[in-house]
């Protein structure tokens, strides 16, 4: 087997030995841009060996310009003729997608070449893959029913060529508005705040499948939050705790909350939340968008279950909220990714849920 190489690396590779020398020699007055961004592993580089089993090789995303983008038939065809079989070692051919859209790379000596250079204009990109019109102003409204998977492999993929200033549109969806990404925080907390207590109480009925089952809905809500504190998008959930690795809040939390999931009962259980809850209370204090609070648990009105009163800080990010369209919203469940984990509501339209914030 072909010793395994990142898939963004290789793409940029194939692009600068192969693709672009192609399009220079057949196209050379032709302005466009190029990179790999859009769905797949490789695009927020974490991608192994495992990886190249399917929908991954040497490929590329083509952009044009609305006027040269009838061309794009033929300059495809121009690939599937001119492009080599393999390209360090690695096929450029890939078979007939599967009833998923599944592509799985082929080794051939002869004929065209199933290729993936997919070409678009920009336009057509983000609206077959966001579905917005890149070239309107991005609403509140938008903002919280864009994916963040979907944000987070377009502003963590690579731009390799840019005729067509594709990084200056990138750029429009680097990160939520200030305000959004208040609501933002403030839905966590909200979150955070309405289980908070529930662990113990679930293991004072010596409960202790629903005393795990909450603090894992906790455990996922804390590492919600440090991605929002850090100001990254969220990977979906096969890939979320890869990313989380990736934030320098997990060297301090990732122990204490691989804690929390082993522990046998609630007693300890909630020990390591409580420092994992505090921890989180020091990281909101450091962003300094609120008056200091405290940061340290205490008791869940007069029930003996240690909380952070999730709801305290919530309310003080609220009060920082200025965007009249983000103080309008009557209802703190947050973006897409806050009130659903559907795979099938994140690849849908999207777009359609926005009415529930109005």
């Amino acid at each position: 087997m072909t010793k395994f190489i990142k898939g963004k690396k290789l793409s940029e590779l194939f692009f600068t030995e192969i693709v672009k020398p192609l399009l220079k020699k057949h196209y050379p007055n032709l302005k466009y841009s190029a990179g790999l961004l859009g769905h797949g592993s490789d695009v927020i580089d974490f991608d192994t060996a495992r990886s190249m089993d399917h929908d991954w090789g040497p490929r590329v995303l083509l952009f044009l310009s609305k006027d040269d983008f009838k061309k794009n038939k033929q300059i495809s065809e121009m690939f599937s003729k001119e492009l080599p079989y393999t390209f360090r070692g690695f096929s450029t051919h890939f078979g007939v997608p599967d009833e998923k859209g599944v592509k799985v790379s082929e080794k051939i000596k002869t004929g065209k070449i199933r290729h993936r250079i997919e070409i678009f204009s920009i336009e057509s990109f983000f609206k077959e893959y966001l579905n917005f019109d890149i070239k309107q102003d991005i609403s509140v409204y938008d903002w919280l029913v864009f994916p963040e998977q979907k944000l987070l492999t377009i502003t963590t993929g690579k731009v390799f060529y840019d005729d067509l200033n594709l990084k200056r549109i990138i750029n429009k969806i680097q990160y939520f508005p200030k305000d959004v990404w208040y609501y933002l925080l403030v839905s966590q907390w909200t979150r955070i705040s309405q289980e908070e207590h529930f662990m113990g109480r679930c293991g004072e009925l010596n409960d202790e499948i629903g005393s795990k089952i909450v603090a894992t809905r906790l455990v996922k809500d804390i590492m919600k939050m440090c991605f929002l504190m850090e100001k990254q998008y969220t990977p979906y959930i096969k890939w979320f705790g890869t990313g989380f690795n990736n934030l320098k809040s997990s060297k301090r939390l990732k122990p204490i909350l691989n804690a929390v999931i082993k522990s046998d009962d609630w007693k300890t259980r909630e020990k390591h939340l409580a420092k994992a809850y505090e921890y989180l209370a020091k990281m909101h204090n450091s962003l300094k968008i609120t008056k200091p609070l405290k940061a340290k648990v205490d008791f869940f009105h007069d029930r003996p279950f240690l909380v952070i009163n999730g709801g305290l800080y919530a309310s003080e990010i609220k009060k920082q909220i200025r965007d009249p369209k983000v103080k309008s919203i009557k209802v703190n469940i947050g973006s897409i990714n806050q009130f659903s984990d559907s795979t099938d509501v994140f690849e849908a339209n999207t777009q359609k849920f926005k009415s529930i914030y109005k």
